[in-house]
């Protein structure tokens, strides 16, 4: 009924206008009806029609110009609603996550901190050979494979599988000193590669996917070797990854609220009359 009745007021309004006018006048009309009804996809989808099929109808896509405005404008205010409603939820619960982690961070080197599982910090797991792994502060997962031996063997990747055959890899890392350094402490080697983002992302998901499951884990690059998970490690990782999760959604929507403010600042000022 609402369509109807708008429709007919477009109708008796553009009679006198043009084919073309009357036609791109009803697309815009459309998207009228989307946005009162928060359909902003519709919305754009109606405006993005008008602009292609009627480019020269330039009274009515100046009035185009204006509704794509108000549909930006009434975006950015969900987005930041829905940011507003959310965030204390998540909040609360990374920082209930965060009482089985310690934060480390270096100010002199790191703008950005990392939370590592308590039973996984480096004083209580040297002289070991292990999977670790840690969140930064943006909610940032990485992994990092760990030997320890009496001669080094030069891994740069882990494959994890478990006894039916399932498995993932990381990405190979070579040594450069840094997400790949060794170093040697009363003639025995410790080797340490960290896989970051993409390079480690798939056998993260892997472990926390079979968490309950034996995890076998060959160091490859090098010479073999193989260890299995300690489930004190799977529990670690699998702490990591819901704490990872929520810091992730914080900063996602930190971000979103810091975009859509700005947005918002921008289309009020195209907006006001006295800047056009």
């Amino acid at each position: 009924m609402k369509k109807t009745i708008v429709c007919m007021l477009m109708a008796a309004l553009v009679g006198g206008c043009s084919q073309s006018e009357r036609e791109a006048q009803a697309l815009l009309e459309e998207a009228r009806l989307h946005l009162q009804q928060n359909e902003f996809f519709a919305a754009r989808s109606e405006i993005d029609s008008l602009r292609a099929k009627y480019p020269k109808e330039y009274k009515v896509l100046r009035e185009a110009l204006t509704l794509m405005r108000q549909v930006d404008l009434k975006e950015a205010e969900r987005n930041i609603a829905f940011c507003d409603s959310l965030m204390p939820i998540r909040v609360h619960e990374a920082d209930s996550l965060k009482a089985g982690f310690t934060f480390e961070k270096d100010t002199l080197y790191q703008e950005i901190g990392n939370y590592v599982w308590k039973g996984q910090t480096i004083e209580r797991n040297v002289q070991r050979c292990y999977v670790r792994c840690g969140v930064d502060e943006n909610g940032e997962m990485y992994l990092a494979s760990v030997y320890y031996g009496s001669r080094p063997i030069d891994h740069t990747s882990i494959k994890l599988s478990t006894p039916e055959g399932l498995f993932a890899e990381t990405a190979s890392i070579p040594y450069d000193g840094g997400v790949n350094y060794h170093f040697q402490d009363m003639g025995a080697t410790t080797e340490v590669v960290t896989y970051k983002g993409d390079h480690g992302r798939e056998a993260i998901k892997f472990i926390y996917d079979h968490a309950g499951e034996r995890i076998k884990v060959e160091y490859k690059g090098g010479k073999p070797y193989i260890i299995y998970m300690a489930d004190a490690d799977k529990k670690a990782l699998v702490a990591t990854y819901h704490l990872a999760s929520a810091l992730s959604d914080i900063h996602q929507m930190v971000e979103t609220k810091r975009k859509a403010l700005k947005r918002i600042a921008y289309l009020n000022e195209k907006m006001n009359p006295n800047n056009e």
